[in-house]
């Protein structure tokens, strides 16, 4: 997904929790560090998971993985030009195979784009969309 914001802004966007909760998960333990071991909150859910940061490389990626699936999840970033910039998100070696597997990597990959959305809303026009708490809202 293209971000209308230069490279460092995204970036940053995902290794500050403060950021982040506007967009995808409604609390972070900490920033992102390698190394460390973070645990992010869905309050709306009463959910949490804890992800080990495994690399970091400053405006260009960031590697963890994550306990909730057992798998590791980069997020690149590419700066197209001085304010844009292009975020993949993949998640792989999952351990299931089948109907399974099918099922995990379509939910991998539409709440991923789901996040990306909301990255976009919140960074491009300073709107929270609260995707991620409408995504499963009871009716």
């Amino acid at each position: 997904m293209l971000i209308r914001r230069p490279v460092a802004v995204v970036f940053e966007a995902f290794i500050d929790p403060q950021i982040t909760k506007h967009f995808w998960f409604t609390k972070g333990s900490d920033r992102l560090e390698v190394g460390k071991t973070v645990k992010w909150e869905w309050e709306m859910y009463n959910v949490s998971s804890s992800v080990l940061v495994k690399e970091i490389v400053p405006n260009k990626k960031i590697a963890i993985e994550w306990d909730e699936y057992g798998t590791p999840v980069d997020f690149e970033f590419e700066a197209l030009s001085e304010g844009t910039t292009y975020v993949t998100i993949s998640q792989y070696d999952f351990k299931t195979t089948g109907d399974e597997l099918l099922a995990e990597i379509n939910g991998a990959s539409g709440g991923f784009t789901t996040v990306v959305d909301g990255l976009k809303a919140y960074l491009e026009h300073g709107i929270n969309l609260n995707l991620i708490a409408d995504k499963f809202a009871k009716s």
